[in-house]
């Protein structure tokens, strides 16, 4: 059994307890005289769509250019923020539903307090006995009922009487009654904004249930089910929402819908809706199972106290188990296919104005909340970032042409429920910053390569595509190279020989590194498209002609032709891959973001046994920010532990694990920036796929960065590039079965430690190996 649990309540939100089901989520405090359900809907964002692209743009692109390259950077930086920053400079925020809270009369002291939350079957408890009565607590998010249920029930002299309300601070618009058994609250946000209404509604046994006022008051009962859900006008512009006159007779249609909701939920019996819950989640949690031998005895102990004792350098492989665990929990929770992706808090979120928006940070953020998606058999998770990308065309088309005078769509560093791809904040180091479209198009390649889903690429080629046209444009030639200018490596800043410090520059690291990804994958794309039917060739030479590709085999040749002139990956005097085009000093050393080594992780262009040299280029490079203090951040410390993985260095890759659990995680496992990002705990799942299992350019390496601490174990389910699936076993570190089962015609070769064989596959074919099957290969 897999779960977190703790023997007190949860004082802050940190400390609380996340459920979801994609499109709402919960934060389980599990208080005994109160309790609080902090609850999220997705769409949840403040105001409406709203054009923020500078004016001034393209007619000073030049001038900014013409600075950067004759390196008058604090002139090009200034110009900038006058002329590129969008207007206004930010976009806006996700907020929290609100709270629906429970008072509870007549509560002593609670003994045998226990709150957990069951990773398994997605089911937050809690259990306490306060004078005889054991009071006992369920609370799940249930997708195929779209809504939150809790169960509540006394066994003794006790019995169950409290008051539930709903709260918002005072950002709503009212609220009332859902006839005799329930309650709503209602609002708007802002002008543009969603209306939303979020309903509470209740059954008893035994005792009283009433609405006086705006509470649902319980009296004397033995057992509550209460269910919980919210709706918003969101992705309802074109139909019967908008048609309305008024907000007040929109809001009494999504109130009608939602009481329709909650009322075919309260037809079940509770034991159906968690086992139809159950049933739903456990389709995708069960895929996979990751075990080490001999943990158990660590689950005696409460996770804050292990999460402690872990901190102070006791060994609890557990840990690792939990923390994989805990990350797939969470992407099925929230994301799932036909809802919006995963945001930096995923979908958990108590604020009105959070850090950062908790918007789509697309420099790496939103990247890798999915790295673990194909990886760990989640493949159907990962589905709502390319919603999000065909979202971003319009804005990002826009973005192309005035500001730089190009075709194509582009994407800064930040986008928001609506797709805005313009500049975000007026902070030099990552505002503008001009590859955030290309690297979540990188995602769409990954995800054939994981499925072979060939409907898929037919429908993402044309994105893939118009990605690259931007950038054929935008290019400019320095120094017998293509290069991209303005542009950052995020979000580091360098410092010149005369004292002055800058970040704006041209043909980074980085983006090179995303370029190369993203042409070469066009190419892989368009070969693997060639062979298609004349009527599918006809739809996708229509697609490309929309977006302004007339001839594809011109374009593919301007695509091959650009790529051959990006500037190669580069060591620099120190041995060390080189960030900027110069050897400039950094100005923080530790810096968070390790930008350049995207060739590393999640590209595979830097490989330990394809570019050694690089390779080892790339473990300076993280030697050196490590050493000035890097990987202080959750997420950060998560890419650290996936380059290591890449490096097959399993001593460095455990090594950050344990840091990752020791300093950045809070007591609820949440990954701590701080304050709470949910791409760090995505980051480390995956990082722990990659030391167990690793496919890319037609090889699967296994077990390349075990950890002497796990010594006999297993996964299963884990899902490699070709469209397949591994089960692997080993024991006293030693590979002792591994398990191919292709789902297409499959071809590698797999490779344990230095020995390796070429395997082919029928689709449905499976093989059997061991280590001795290796030998002589």
């Amino acid at each position: 059994m897999s779960r977190l649990w703790y023997e007190a309540p949860a004082k802050q939100w940190e400390e609380a307890l996340p459920l979801g089901n994609g499109r709402l989520g919960a934060m389980v405090f599990g208080g005994v005289g109160q309790e609080r359900l902090q609850v999220n809907e997705e769409s949840m964002w403040y105001g409406g769509e709203c054009n923020r692209m500078n004016p001034d743009a393209a007619a000073h692109l030049e001038e900014v250019r013409e600075y950067i390259f004759s390196g008058q950077i604090g002139k090009a930086q200034g110009l900038l923020n006058r002329a590129f920053a969008a207007c206004p400079d930010s976009m806006h925020p996700y907020q929290t539903l609100g709270d629906v809270m429970l008072f509870f009369e007549g509560m002593g002291e609670a003994q045998d307090y226990e709150r957990s939350l069951d990773l398994d079957a997605a089911v937050s408890r809690v259990s306490f006995t306060d004078r005889g009565t054991s009071y006992r607590r369920e609370v799940f998010i249930s997708k195929p009922d779209d809504c939150m249920v809790v169960r509540l029930t006394a066994e003794g002299a006790g019995k169950l009487s409290f008051g539930a309300k709903l709260e918002r601070g005072r950002f709503y618009d009212g609220v009332g009654k859902l006839q005799k058994d329930g309650i709503y609250l209602y609002g708007n946000l802002g002008k543009g904004g969603v209306d939303f209404v979020s309903g509470l509604k209740a059954k008893a046994v035994g005792g009283s249930l009433e609405v006086i006022g705006q509470t649902l008051c319980v009296e004397n009962a033995e057992e509550v089910i209460l269910f919980f859900s919210a709706l918003t006008s969101y992705g309802h512009e074109e139909d019967w929402l908008v048609a309305c006159i008024s907000q007040q007779e929109r809001i009494a249609l999504l109130k009608e819908r939602l009481e329709n909701k909650l009322e075919n939920a309260m037809d079940y019996p509770y034991e159906q809706l968690l086992e139809r819950h159950q049933k739903d989640y456990k389709r995708l949690y069960d895929r996979v199972e990751f075990a080490l031998e001999g943990i158990e005895k660590y689950d005696e102990v409460s996770t804050d106290k292990r999460l402690k004792l872990a901190k102070e350098g006791t060994v609890d492989i557990g840990l690792s188990k939990l923390l994989f665990d805990f990350g797939r929990y969470l992407l099925i929770s929230c994301s799932r296919p036909g809802d919006l992706p995963a945001n930096l808090q995923g979908i958990w979120n108590q604020d009105f104005a959070p850090a950062w928006d908790s918007k789509y940070t697309i420099n790496i953020n939103a990247q890798m909340n999915y790295w673990p998606a194909e990886s760990c058999n989640l493949s159907e998770c990962h589905l709502p970032l390319f919603g999000l990308l065909e979202k971003m065309r319009k804005s990002g088309r826009k973005m192309a042409r005035e500001m730089y005078g190009c075709r194509g769509f582009m994407a800064h560093h930040n986008t928001d429920v609506h797709g805005d791809c313009a500049p975000q904040d007026t902070w030099i180091p990552s505002t503008y910053w001009v590859l955030g479209a290309a690297w979540l198009c990188t995602h769409v390649w990954n995800h054939y390569e994981y499925t072979k889903d060939l409907e898929f690429l037919k429908k993402y080629y044309p994105i893939q595509c118009e990605a690259a046209l931007f950038f054929l444009d935008f290019l400019v030639e320095k120094d017998g190279y293509l290069v991209t200018c303005p542009t950052t490596s995020p979000e580091n800043e360098y410092r010149l020989p005369n004292g002055e410090s800058g970040a704006v520059t041209y043909g980074a690291t980085m983006d090179n590194q995303i370029l190369r990804d993203l042409f070469s994958q066009c190419l892989a794309a368009a070969e693997v498209l060639k062979s298609e039917d004349a009527k599918v060739r006809e739809e996708l030479q229509k697609s490309l002609a929309e977006i302004g590709i007339e001839d594809e085999a011109a374009f593919l040749e301007s695509v091959q032709g650009s790529m051959e002139k990006l500037i190669p990956n580069r060591i620099g005097k120190s041995g060390a891959i080189m960030e900027w085009v110069e050897e400039y000093e950094e100005c923080e050393p530790g810096h968070r973001h390790i930008s350049h080594l995207y060739g590393l992780h999640p590209s595979n262009q830097i490989t330990v046994d394809g570019t050694p040299d690089l390779a080892e280029a790339a473990r300076r490079t993280l030697k050196k920010r490590l050493a000035c203090g890097g990987g202080h951040t959750g997420w950060s410390r998560a890419w650290i532990m996936n380059y290591y993985a890449r490096l097959w260095d399993e001593k460095e890759a455990y090594y950050n694990l344990e840091q990752l659990l020791a300093i950045s995680t809070y007591p609820n496992m949440f990954d701590r920036h701080p304050p709470f990002q949910i791409d760090g705990n995505f980051g480390a799942a995956a990082a722990i796929v990659e030391m167990l299992v690793q496919s890319a350019q037609g090889r699967v390496v296994l077990l390349p960065a075990l950890p002497k601490a796990w010594k006999d174990g297993s996964i299963k389910g884990i899902r490699v590039r070709g469209n397949a699936q591994v089960e692997l076993h080993w024991k006293e570190h030693r590979l002792t079965s591994c398990i191919i089962q292709a789902d297409s015609e499959w071809k590698a070769r797999v490779m344990y430690g230095e020995m390796s064989r070429v395997v082919s596959l029928a689709a449905g074919q499976e093989l059997r190996l061991d280590a001795d099957a290796f030998a002589g290969a």
